[in-house]
């Protein structure tokens, strides 16, 4: 297949890697210090030393008959590639990244037809440049919102699943990560864990969202973090202050506080005068 992948951070690098490996046509969409090194290897390179060769560009070809182009920029930098990605000849769109808002606006401005979501289940890093991955391959694997694009990642070696409601699985997400990243990226720059004040506070800003999501009538799901949000407060933030120690974790920190401040400002516009908790962890 000839595959587009707009935004070449972790994520999108990662899908890049597999996807090319598997023997599809892969053009990364990139810019600044990452698009210029992308242009000098020709290919995504692992910290292992592996190579997967890929085109590069620093825009979207609009005219191209792309099978699939799989958009893995952050939330609050979407709109700023909308208008290539409406004008787009590609056969499908499909936006891959953490979101807390309705999806009916994404799906309006590349056409229902063509349009689907998914959200990545993987851990990476990129430290110069050089692709670090952990891919989820049992349990709660990558999701997406088509069958067959589930399979072609699956084969790629991204383990995927279709979910049908793709929304209240984006919503139960951003506001059980949103507050966890807080944690990691402030355990990140400390390089150390979370105090347990800390910790208790971001799990009561975890308890908010979720109750968020039901409150806007969506569900919570999957059932893994449906249960985490019956656990006691104590119980949820010794579960924070344990994962801002895991050094694969911590190390995600590194991409900053602006996903999260993001995630917490969409939380909060979708429920005025609801999210105390969540406003007061706000990075």
């Amino acid at each position: 297949m000839k595959i587009a992948i707009v935004g070449a951070g972790r994520i999108g690098s990662t899908f890049a890697f597999q996807l090319a490996r598997a023997g599809h046509e892969v053009t990364v969409v990139a810019r600044g210090a990452r698009l210029a090194q992308l242009r000098r290897d020709e290919a995504i390179v692992t910290a292992a030393g592996e190579r997967a060769a890929v085109g590069v560009s620093a825009a979207l070809d609009e005219a191209a008959a792309w099978d699939l182009v799989l958009v893995t920029v952050l939330a609050h930098q979407v709109d700023e590639v909308l208008p290539a990605l409406s004008a787009s000849a590609a056969r499908t769109v499909m936006f891959m990244f953490n979101t807390f808002e309705p999806l009916g606006r994404l799906r309006d401005a590349v056409g229902a037809a063509r349009c689907a979501f998914g959200f990545p289940a993987i851990l990476a890093a990129l430290d110069d440049g050089k692709l670090t991955s952990t891919i989820v391959t049992r349990g709660m694997v990558t999701p997406v919102t088509h069958a067959a694009w589930a399979k072609v990642f699956t084969d790629a070696g991204i383990p995927a699943v279709v979910e049908p409601d793709m929304e209240s699985w984006l919503r139960t997400h951003a506001a059980l990560v949103a507050p966890v990243m807080v944690a990691v990226v402030t355990a990140h720059a400390r390089k150390a864990g979370v105090s347990w004040a800390e910790a208790t506070d971001v799990a009561r800003a975890l308890e908010e969202g979720l109750r968020v999501v039901r409150e806007l009538g969506n569900t919570l799901t999957p059932a893994p973090i449906a249960a985490l949000s019956r656990l006691p407060t104590p119980a949820a933030a010794a579960l924070v202050w344990t994962l801002s120690r895991v050094e694969a974790i911590r190390k995600t920190g590194a991409t900053g506080p602006a996903e999260p401040r993001a995630l917490i400002d969409a939380i909060a516009a979708a429920a005025p005068g609801r999210t105390p908790a969540l406003l007061a962890i706000r990075p």
